[in-house]
């Protein structure tokens, strides 16, 4: 049977967590009004504009639309629609709640309650989606231009003529070598250098005793 182990089991713990980060990082969901839910605001329109600019939505990000079915509804609303709290033709309308809207595109999105007044009160929302932060940036890398063809024809080098050869007196004979004959050399001759049996003999004597010295501490 095999052992084991440890290590293996928190490597794999270990990835799971990370990879619950990375999913969870990438989506957010915001609760519309948090605990105010989606209902007529007290405050008039300014409450949900100051919970707007407290969050940072991302394409990707949901929506989530608390509120009492049948008194309230949320529609998506185009920019013309929304200032006069028009509800004909919306981009799109739920009437069940909680209502969870997934934001797809970047820009400016408008959501209303299409309920009687509801939306002049205050039941109003719009928000500003940016693009998706896991998009690869374009490369920044500057482009280096080529460098440009040499122009014109290159000027080949000058050719100065050589002045002709000026003819010169022919050289005197020279003298021949002296046959008389060489003298040895004198003075008395080197001696040959020691031989090579007294440096060997040097080496090998040390190096006798010292394999003896081993021999004996191995016994």
């Amino acid at each position: 049977m095999a052992r084991f182990n440890p290590n293996l089991f928190v490597f794999i713990a270990l990835m799971v967590a990370s990879m619950h980060f990375i999913s969870s990082t990438a989506q957010t969901t915001h609760v519309v009004g948090d605990a105010l839910g989606w209902t007529i605001p007290p405050g008039g329109a300014a409450a949900y504009t100051t919970w707007a600019s407290q969050q940072t939505f991302t394409v990707g990000d949901i929506l989530v639309f608390n509120f009492t079915n049948g008194q309230h509804d949320v529609a998506e609303v185009t920019e013309a629609a929304y200032a006069p709290c028009t509800s004909t033709n919306p981009i799109s309308i739920n009437t069940t709640s909680p209502t969870s809207l997934t934001l797809t595109t970047p820009g400016a999105h408008y959501y209303i309650c299409t309920f009687t007044s509801h939306c002049q009160i205050g039941q109003k929302l719009t928000i500003n989606v940016s693009a998706s932060s896991t998009a690869t940036p374009p490369s920044t890398t500057p482009m280096i231009p080529a460098s440009p063809p040499p122009t014109g024809t290159p000027t080949p080098p000058s050719m100065t003529p050589t002045p002709p050869m000026t003819p010169t007196e022919p050289c005197p004979p020279t003298s021949s070598p002296s046959s008389s004959p060489t003298s040895p050399p004198t003075g008395s001759t080197t001696p040959p250098p020691p031989g090579s049996g007294a440096t060997s003999l040097t080496v090998m004597v040390p190096a006798t005793f010292v394999a003896i010295g081993l021999a004996f501490l191995n016994l």
